[in-house]
Parts: C-alpha cells; sequence; structure tokens
C-alpha cells in the first residue's frame, strides 16, 4: 500500500512535506499547509457551504499535494449525522424499481447524502433489517415495504425521518408518496369492461405485497360495481413462471379461456402471454386479452408490447427524497400523503374497442 505525505510542523515554522510518514493526512494537515483553519477546509468539503474562491482554491491545492480524501465517519462524529439514507425495498418488488433506486440514488446524492440499500426477500421480512438499520445511524429512510404500526412508531422514538414509497401507512402519521394502485386497477377493468370483456381472470401477486392487493381489490370492486362475474383469482410470485402457472391454473378452473387476463405486474403478464401464444395456441388479443402493471421496459418490446398502466416513478422518487429533505431539516409537522396517478399504456395484448367475438373454446392442452 503507497504510504501518504503528511506534514511535518513545529511552533513558528512553516508547514513542509515530508514523504512516507506512514499516518492518515487529516484536514488538520491540509490546514497547516494551506495556511488556512481546520474549519475552512471542511467548508471547502462541504456542499454548499460559504467559501472564497481564494481560499478554496488554497485548500485544493493542499489536498491534493497530500492525497487527501475526507474522512466521512470523522465528519459524522462532529456533524452528528451518518450522511446516510436507508432505502428498504423487497426483492420481488416489481422490476421497475431498477429505475427508482437509480432515480432515489440521483436525488439523494444531490442533497449530499448517499443511499444505503437494504434489500428483503419477501415484505414480511422487514423486521430482520430494522436492527441493521439502526446500526448505521442513518439520517433517515425510504420505505418500499410494508411496516407494522409498531415499527413505524419506532422509527419516531428513534428519530429517524421515514417516508413510504408506494404504501399507504393507512391510519398511521406517517409521510408517504404513492401511487393509486387500486384506481388504476379500476381503470383497467373499465377499459376493458367498455371493450365487451365479460369474464376477468387475476394472476395476484405475493400475498404480502400491499401493491399486489391493493390492484386485485381494485379489479374485484370495479367488477362488482359493474355487476360482472367474479374474476377467477390465482396466486402469483411477481416472476416470469408465475404468468405461465397462473394462465394455466385459470382455465383449468374455469374450463375454457377467459376474456381477460390482469396479471399483478408486467413480468407475470409477459410469462402469461408466451405461455398462451407459444404453448397453448391462443391468440392475444383476438381470443384473450393480457395486461399488466408498472410499464417496465420489456413490456414496450415488440415481441410483447403490454397494455400496462406506467406510474410516475421518477416524479414519486424526486417527492420523496425531496420530502425526507425537509423532515431532516425540521423534524415533526404533519404528516403528508402525496398521491399519484398511473396512466394506460394502449399496447397491442388487449382489445380496448369494439365487441369481442363469443369463441367459448377450450385452450388447447
Amino acid at each position: 500500500m503507497r504510504k501518504k505525505n503528511t506534514v511535518a510542523w513545529t511552533p513558528g515554522t512553516t508547514a513542509r512535506l515530508v514523504p512516507g510518514a506512514g499516518r492518515r493526512v487529516t484536514s488538520y494537515d491540509v490546514a497547516l499547509l494551506a495556511g488556512v483553519s481546520q474549519s475552512a477546509v471542511s467548508r471547502c468539503f462541504k456542499p454548499g457551504a460559504s467559501i472564497s474562491q481564494a481560499t478554496q482554491a488554497k485548500v485544493m491545492q493542499a489536498a491534493i499535494s497530500l492525497d487527501y480524501i475526507p474522512n466521512a465517519a470523522a465528519r459524522s462524529l462532529i456533524t452528528r449525522r451518518s450522511n446516510l439514507v436507508a432505502v428498504i425495498i423487497s426483492n420481488l418488488a416489481n422490476l421497475y424499481y431498477p429505475q427508482v433506486l437509480s432515480d432515489l440514488s440521483q436525488q439523494i446524492a444531490r442533497q449530499g447524502k448517499r443511499l444505503l440499500l437494504f434489500t428483503l426477500e419477501r415484505e414480511a421480512d422487514i423486521g430482520k433489517v430494522l436492527s441493521d438499520v439502526w446500526q448505521y445511524q442513518v439520517d433517515g429512510a425510504v420505505v418500499a415495504a410494508g411496516l407494522s404500526d409498531e415499527q413505524m412508531l419506532e422509527f419516531g422514538r428513534r428519530d429517524v425521518p421515514l417516508v413510504l414509497f408506494n404504501r399507504s401507512p393507512r391510519e398511521h402519521a406517517v409521510h408517504a408518496v404513492l401511487c393509486d394502485q387500486a384506481e388504476a386497477a379500476r381503470l383497467l377493468v373499465s377499459r376493458l369492461a367498455e371493450a365487451g370483456h365479460r369474464q376477468f381472470a387475476v394472476i395476484d401477486g405475493p400475498g404480502d405485497s400491499a401493491v399486489a392487493q391493493e390492484r386485485k381489490a381494485g379489479v374485484l370492486d370495479r367488477l362488482f360495481t359493474l355487476g360482472l362475474p367474479a374474476p377467477i383469482v390465482v396466486s402469483g410470485n411477481y416472476d416470469y413462471a408465475s404468468g405461465g402457472r397462473g394462465l394455466r391454473k385459470v382455465i383449468d378452473r374455469l374450463g375454457r379461456v377467459p376474456d381477460a387476463v390482469i396479471c399483478g405486474n408486467d413480468i407475470m403478464a409477459i410469462g402469461c402471454l408466451d405461455t398462451a401464444r407459444h404453448q397453448m395456441g391462443i391468440q392475444v388479443p383476438l381470443q384473450m386479452s393480457v395486461a399488466g402493471f408498472d410499464a417496465l421496459e420489456a413490456s414496450g418490446w415488440l415481441s410483447y408490447d403490454i397494455t400496462t398502466l406506467r406510474q410516475p416513478v421518477q416524479k414519486m422518487a424526486t417527492d420523496a427524497v425531496a420530502m425526507l429533505g425537509e423532515l431532516m431539516e425540521r423534524r415533526g409537522g404533519n404528516a403528508e400523503r402525496r398521491r399519484y396517478c398511473s396512466y394506460l399504456v394502449e399496447g397491442s395484448t388487449a382489445r380496448l374497442t369494439g365487441t369481442p367475438p363469443h369463441f367459448g373454446m377450450m385452450a388447447a392442452a
């Protein structure tokens, strides 16, 4: 490992470089070499801090000469802030979340902080990671997973600002940004019903996913309001295989091909579509419509062109971090919920106009 230059200094002398001293360079060393105060060095490396151009130039020249790198841990001891923001998300989350993570990371970095990612195998596992979150002394958290009332209260007890992402806090007073999942599902059902679909099926997401359950609830609610038959509902796991398995279960239970299959996310819709077209000989959308949620990138590929619902995830990520930043600067205040609407992406996998033919057919084995 290459040894760093340090500063040798005694009272009444000018600071000079001594190569190979072997200890870590500190802001004190930089201050001596630049002829400024240690606080001036700290301000030079703090985003948005007030510092003159002349002082900035001297400090940066000294820092480069000494190969100085600010010590984030030491700074956190002084400021009592870790400059870390925890983001908690499930591995089974919808696949548009890589975009969310990218947007969150960029917005958090603009506030001079860093994203610390915690992933869950299932949303129900969140209690297992919270102890790790507390160990890192994070300044705040964005949580895209369901929290119990007790867990939300623990954030308050530890004075860690919290913003829920795409999760409804129900009656608890917690800041949140969320898309109205049930309303999005009702919109989708309405458009399909207007086009003549009558028998629906749902390939549901995981049982511990609040988003999946809200989407299913929206479908059921709208079908009931329209006086249409209750849908065939089968369980899925937000993965590709669930889409194909789910379609086979639906047809087995219904005894025929349904008019429309609504999948809990796009990846299951793609699995459903591939199984229908390539293994069961079902013509989509002529004999059966398929729709999903989230408008992930693959859903727009020419081979799929899924009818789906897009959420304004970039806007939601930006607002979530802005909301968290305000909470970290001034604690307290009334809990705020910002709701967003999805919009329909009219792909080629669903008939959204006209009356469908009634085949009454069985699927090919």
